[in-house]
């Protein structure tokens, strides 16, 4: 029974991690949002292999767990600086500055 109750606190903070994702207001609080719901997610997938007896529930959480962070910083890095390009040159480009006249 305490496995259904968490199982619901977990769903109802996945609705509301939705409701930020939807409101906003800036892209960095529905980033936030998103990685909520992903580790949210990966709660439920684990409560429901415990509930239904199946441990190898737990090994697809945390592949789902590292799917949601690759994904997290993929689209913060395609955010801040443009692309998926090789970070070494885009870094590079971004921190020369202009010469100055002499």
């Amino acid at each position: 029974m305490m496995y259904v109750v968490a199982g619901l606190a977990i769903l109802v903070t996945m609705g509301m991690a939705l409701a930020r994702v939807m409101a906003g207001p800036t892209l960095y609080d529905r980033i936030l949002a998103t990685n909520v719901f992903g580790t949210k997610t990966v709660l439920i997938i684990a409560v429901i292999g415990f509930l239904v007896g199946r441990p190898e529930f737990i090994d697809v959480a945390i592949v789902y767990a590292l799917i949601n962070f690759i994904g997290i910083v993929a689209v913060l890095k395609f955010f801040e600086y443009g692309s998926f390009g090789s970070g070494s040159q885009d870094l590079a480009d971004k921190d020369k500055q202009p010469e100055e006249p002499r």
